[in-house]
């Protein structure tokens, strides 16, 4: 008898430990990881506005990489007068001089705007992004964000931080949630890198319009910025329709469509390229792969 009781208490000990542990670690990813999340997920203008990234790109075009950017127009020019020279002798087909001369001067003009016509391109993705979550806001009054998402998964499971069981479908709920989130902070992280980096290649897919043998580069470079702002458009449907639930109903499918819907915001990047194409933000578990 006295075996047995010392099994259970080591058994209680042990379950003991783990809920113990999983709600430090679950608690800390609550209150530290999900107003990180709506930074990084809902991108604006915002993002250009930091001094040393302004540098970088340049604000003129005798500044930052819109000077690499200007060099290129000498280099095409070059280019387009070798190409004409060698068409005289051989059989190469190019377009008329005055055409190139009218495309250079208009897409180098646009480059050297270019910071201010991605500030509007990213404007127009945000403002569209704030109208589908002040829908939300006005319906359900409260804000469409992730911050919000962590009171509805604790409301809808119906613990708190202080109360997780790992050995119930409420606590293996939670767990899978919370870790699903964490997935999605690691993804969106990446995507918020990526836009930046599309962001500062902007001077030179502008500039590749110039020549019709470079253009594929532009085209590479919008279906790809596009598709990773078009992300947070699809992201703020979804979460407008997890706030639409009924979370008061207390069934387990709730719980599953809830799951269901984090899972469509851990894929909703390889919806968007199979959709338009474009590149993967999808971070595998083991982190250090990246599809």
């Amino acid at each position: 008898m006295e075996n047995l009781l010392t099994s259970d208490n080591m058994a209680n000990i042990i379950i003991t430990t783990i809920n113990t542990i999983l709600e430090n670690l679950l608690s800390s990813i609550d209150n530290s990881l999900y107003s990180v999340l709506d930074d990084v997920t809902f991108i604006s203008s915002d993002i250009l506005e930091t001094s040393y990234f302004q540098k970088i790109l340049g604000m003129s075009a005798s500044s930052g990489i819109l000077v690499i950017a200007n060099s290129l127009l000498f280099g095409f020019l070059i280019y387009f007068s070798i190409k004409y020279l060698l068409s005289h002798f051989y059989s190469i087909e190019i377009e008329a001089p005055y055409q190139f001369i009218f495309k250079l001067i208009f897409f180098g003009l646009a480059m050297n705007f270019s910071y201010f016509i991605i500030e509007q391109i990213l404007d127009i993705f945000s403002n569209i992004t704030l109208s589908i979550r002040s829908i939300g806001e006005n319906i359900f009054n409260t804000q469409i964000c992730f911050s919000s998402l962590i009171n509805k998964i604790n409301s809808t499971i119906g613990i708190d931080s202080n109360s997780i069981n790992i050995f119930s479908v409420n606590g293996i709920t939670k767990s899978i949630l919370s870790f699903s989130l964490l997935s999605l902070v690691l993804s969106y992280s990446l995507r918020y890198i990526m836009i930046k980096v599309f962001v500062l290649l902007s001077p030179f897919a502008i500039i590749s319009l110039s020549l019709n043998s470079t253009g594929w580069f532009f085209k590479a470079w919008f279906r790809n910025l596009f598709s990773l702002l078009l992300i947070q458009i699809i992201v703020s449907i979804v979460l407008l329709i997890l706030f639409s639930m009924d979370y008061n109903s207390g069934e387990l499918i709730i719980k599953f469509l809830y799951i269901g819907a984090i899972y469509a915001l851990i894929r909703v990047n390889s919806f968007v390229r199979e959709f338009i194409g474009g590149i993967s933000t999808i971070v595998s578990p083991t982190v250090n792969k990246l599809r």
